[in-house]
C-alpha cells in the first residue's frame, strides 16, 4: 500500500488500491480524501484534517495551512 502526505498536518495517510497492494490481501483503507475547495485548490487531507476545517463556510485553502498550526 502507498501513502500520500496530508496537506494539512503532513501525516503520511495510505492510499488503498492500485498496483501497490494487487497481489496482497492488505485490509487497510485509504486515511483520505483529495477535495476540491471553494478557492479552486485541491488538497489530499487526512479524515482527521477533514473533521477540523469549518462547517459555517465555504472553506478555502487559508483554511487547510492553518491545519498545520
Amino acid at each position: 500500500m502507498s501513502s500520500d502526505p496530508c496537506d494539512g498536518c503532513g501525516a503520511d495517510v495510505p492510499v488503498a488500491g492500485g498496483a501497490g497492494n494487487f497481489w496482497t490481501f492488505e485490509a487497510e483503507t485509504t486515511g483520505g480524501v483529495t477535495l476540491e475547495l471553494a478557492d479552486g485548490t485541491e488538497h489530499f487531507l487526512c479524515f482527521d484534517c477533514i473533521e477540523r476545517l469549518p462547517d459555517d463556510r465555504e472553506v478555502t485553502a487559508d483554511d487547510v495551512a492553518a491545519l498545520s498550526d
